[in-house]
């Protein structure tokens, strides 16, 4: 059985604010699973744009977009300490009241998503998630309700599957939302992102056909994982590239990028054309020609999270075999700094995980380190 230690390494955010307010700990007292959870020993924890959005506080508000915000504004789960961190993966070593104790041992993916309603209510209203509204995987340990650990079947390390959960959900809901169909093109922006990059390879999955908006030097990557082609974001034109290149009508776009250029989004998309965000990486405040979503007869989606639909999905996509992942390279959880510093920078192709010190040789060190 394993010895589950009093205290435990983590890595705590302290306020909003710059990387300071991240503070690697050796003194964190274990949780203990109450009624209907589960203890995992963490084995890997991806990383995600959520976790510098929130540090930041950068979420605005309806009346300002520079104010002070977290993610839920103005009615935040939020309190410090807290331990960031939503795509965890590692194992069930304690289980509460209520749970059976034939979970122990098993390795499992955990659903981020608070869902504060009932099975079978899909509703995303009052949503909120792990590494928000309570403590997240950067740690050695954390608890979960048991519903929200799925045991995982799958031929891949636990670092290669702390890459789906949250930017796969957050892309899945999105062509949800937008009902993506079968032979529709779909234009994708921050393409070589973690959601991007899902959205290119589930767009596949619905045997939909996804063209890329990304940086010069990513296309082969891109073009590996599905897309059919590749327009580069910094183009003068970024219309009359996605006609020359496309040739035929979008259908759906996927916009994780927003910014100077939303407006052409809008331009690119064909009459009854549909558009889906969950991110705004270039821009949260944009121009919009309402003319241009009502003489097209335009649909305009906003998405955070999923579905408890959506993530059984996602589990049963990734045991098929059906998407796959990509991950860049791992960090060690003390040099939690470095890590977000590269993630920040953008200059890699899909996910960066975290895999906390004692587990660094198992499921870290083969994947690389900057």
């Amino acid at each position: 059985m394993t010895q589950i230690p009093s205290h435990m390494k983590a890595v705590q955010l302290i306020g909003h604010g710059g990387l300071d307010q991240l503070h690697y700990r050796d003194d964190v007292v274990t949780p203990k699973p109450a009624d209907g959870e589960v203890l995992i020993e963490v084995t890997a924890c991806g990383m995600n744009n959520t976790d510098v959005w929130v540090r930041e506080g950068a979420y605005g508000s309806e009346t300002d977009p520079n104010s002070v915000s977290t993610w839920r504004r103005g009615r935040s789960t939020l309190s410090f300490p807290r331990i960031q961190g939503t795509d965890s993966v590692g194992r069930i070593v304690a289980v509460g009241d209520g749970v059976p104790t034939e979970r122990i041992g098993q390795r499992v993916m955990v659903d981020f998503s608070i869902y504060n309603r009932p099975e079978g209510d899909d509703s995303l209203a009052d949503i909120d998630y792990i590494g928000h509204g309570r403590d997240g995987g950067y740690a050695e340990y954390q608890t979960v309700p048991s519903a929200n650990a799925y045991e995982i079947n799958a031929p891949l390390s636990d670092a290669e599957l702390a890459t789906f959960c949250c930017a796969y959900l957050t892309a899945e809901q999105m062509l949800e939302r937008a009902q993506l169909s079968q032979g529709e093109r779909v234009l994708v922006t921050g393409a070589s992102g973690g959601v991007g990059s899902a959205i290119v390879q589930l767009a596949r999955v619905r045997g939909a056909i996804p063209y890329a908006v990304s940086s010069a030097g990513k296309e082969a990557a891109l073009k590996d994982i599905g897309a059919e082609a590749v327009i580069l974001r910094d183009t003068a034109d970024l219309v009359a590239d996605v006609e020359s290149v496309v040739g035929a009508p979008i259908d759906v776009v996927a916009d994780l990028v927003a910014g100077p250029m939303f407006n052409d989004l809008l331009r690119i998309l064909r009459p009854e054309g549909r558009y889906t965000t969950a991110g705004a990486i270039g821009g949260p405040v944009v121009e919009l020609d309402l003319r241009t979503l009502y003489l097209k007869q335009l649909q305009l989606h906003g998405s955070s999270q999923g579905t408890r639909t959506d993530f059984r999905r996602l589990v049963r996509y990734i045991e098929n075999g059906q998407i796959k992942p990509l991950l860049d390279r791992t960090f060690k959880l003390s040099d939690f700094h470095e890590a977000q510093r590269t993630f920040i920078s953008k200059t890699y192709i899909g996910k960066l995980v975290v895999v906390p010190d004692q587990h660094w040789q198992a499921e870290g060190a083969r994947y690389g380190q900057s």
